[in-house]
């Protein structure tokens, strides 16, 4: 395995579903195929580095680009140091259009561990099971281009879409720290006790939370924490408080 440099031009970095191996071939197809041979205009000798989420980054050179797509040669794994010791769990109020889509790019650029988007009380968006399953394949797609682009190898797990009240009863058990922003509240996020490893941080839709799910944050134990005297946006807050918690425990320090 090599070692990585500081100052080496980032390669252009491709998400790929196939196990990683010294000496074997991949054949990317579809947009990423399209990608590398139309819009970067790579040919036959060119470089790129690849990642699958498990194993560590890999350089690949391209061996043949077909009207079916591209067929890359893997090389040697390279060492990284682009994830997180803090491990970050958001679970985020799903919210309209591309705001969603906003809070999964900017939450894997900031190195969170797991996404749990959640349907609430005041949330405006309504989706049965076929469209939540859609969203979910649509938003981990999201997360595997931020990770392309920000230098992360492993790509964060989004989960499927779920109600509060039912993601209350089936969280995870072992976290240091469990966080609901809540605007007003005394209590600041910079202001916690450090965790060790593990904090979800739980945040709300664009209307916010009712009365009966900052009740029910309070009995699943949920500390209630600002992030100052002004309320963000959804978007801004997730990436306000994903900031803060990296900078003050994670590897933004």
């Amino acid at each position: 395995m090599l070692k990585g440099h500081d100052f080496e031009p980032m390669k252009t970095r491709l998400f790929v579903s196939a196990d990683l191996i010294n000496g074997d071939t991949v054949e990317i197809e579809g947009d990423k195929a399209r990608y590398l041979s139309r819009v970067l205009r790579l040919r036959p000798g060119d470089e790129v580095r690849v990642f699958n989420g498990e194993s560590p980054e890999h350089s690949a050179n391209i061996e043949a680009i077909g009207k079916r797509g591209v067929t890359l040669r893997v090389g040697d794994s390279y060492e990284t140091n682009t994830e997180s010791p803090l491990r970050l769990h958001l679970v985020q109020g799903v919210s309209r259009g591309e705001r969603m889509d906003f809070v999964i790019q900017k939450a894997t650029e900031l190195g969170v561990k797991r996404v749990t988007p959640v349907l609430t009380e005041y949330g405006v968006v309504k989706l049965d099971a076929k469209r939540a399953g859609k969203r979910r394949e649509h938003w981990q797609g999201v997360a595997e281009s931020a990770c392309e682009q920000s230098g992360r190898v492993r790509v964060p797990l989004i989960d499927a879409p779920v109600p509060l009240n039912a993601w209350f009863g089936s969280r995870p058990a072992e976290v240091d720290a469990q966080l609901i922003l809540r605007p007003g509240t005394g209590a600041r996020l910079a202001a916690i006790e450090a965790p060790n490893t593990k904090v979800c941080v739980l945040i709300g839709p664009e209307g916010g939370f009712s009365d009966t799910e900052y009740d029910d944050a309070d009995i699943a134990g949920f500390s209630p924490v600002s992030l100052g005297p002004r309320v963000l946006r959804t978007e801004t807050a997730a990436i306000a408080a994903l900031s803060v918690l990296q900078s003050r425990w994670g590897d933004l320090a």
